[in-house]
């Protein structure tokens, strides 16, 4: 015979309480807590270290040691966590059908082109720190390993990653620019006096 236990039901089991929350409720709290960082160790203790050091066996025992051992904490991460709540209320007050729209807009035409043709935004910030002209390589000049032109000056366009790679087959005969695609920003590096 087998039994399934989901996790809620763990939950229900040990405490003998069940939690029932609006729809899209725990989303929204779960959302706000990441952004407002409620339950991070420096608010409510490090839980694995805690759950260690507690010595008893039954959930009642370790809501009453955890409480006493850290007797602001809930208080503390829920203000913390309802404060941002309390922000996204207002936003999604701001969101009409217009604001949607937009946002799927720039998500699925700006973002996708800009994440895969981000090329052109190395060349372009480039060409502003020296105050020149650029355009992107015509497809013979790519097949040279020429990404395009600052200026009247090729150069070759590389991931970091690259660097490790130098060995291979490949020459390339023209300045290099690294890049290093991150989360949230490219960085760029290269040999000023090349360019």
């Amino acid at each position: 015979m087998k039994l399934k236990i989901p996790n809620s039901e763990v939950q229900e089991l040990l405490s003998g309480e069940t939690y029932r929350y609006p729809k899209y409720a725990t989303q929204i709290m779960n959302l706000a807590n990441q952004n407002a960082q409620g339950t991070r160790a420096k608010i409510v203790g490090q839980m694995s270290d805690l759950i260690q050091e507690f010595e008893g066996t039954a959930l009642s025992e370790w809501e009453k040691w955890y409480l006493e051992s850290h007797p602001d904490a809930i208080d503390n991460a829920t203000e913390k966590v309802f404060a941002m709540v309390t922000l996204f209320k207002d936003a999604i007050l701001k969101i009409d059908k217009e604001t949607v729209r937009e946002w799927i807009e720039e998500l699925v035409v700006v973002k996708t082109f800009s994440g895969l043709k981000f090329q052109e935004a190395i060349l372009k910030k480039i060409s502003l720190h020296f105050i020149k002209s650029y355009r992107l390589a015509k497809p013979d000049e790519e097949s040279k390993g020429i990404d395009g032109f600052i200026g009247d000056k090729p150069i070759s366009i590389k991931p970091m990653t690259y660097k490790t790679k130098m060995g291979l087959n490949e020459v390339i005969n023209v300045p290099i620019v690294f890049y290093d695609k991150k989360k949230s920003e490219i960085v760029i590096e290269f040999d000023e006096t090349k360019i």
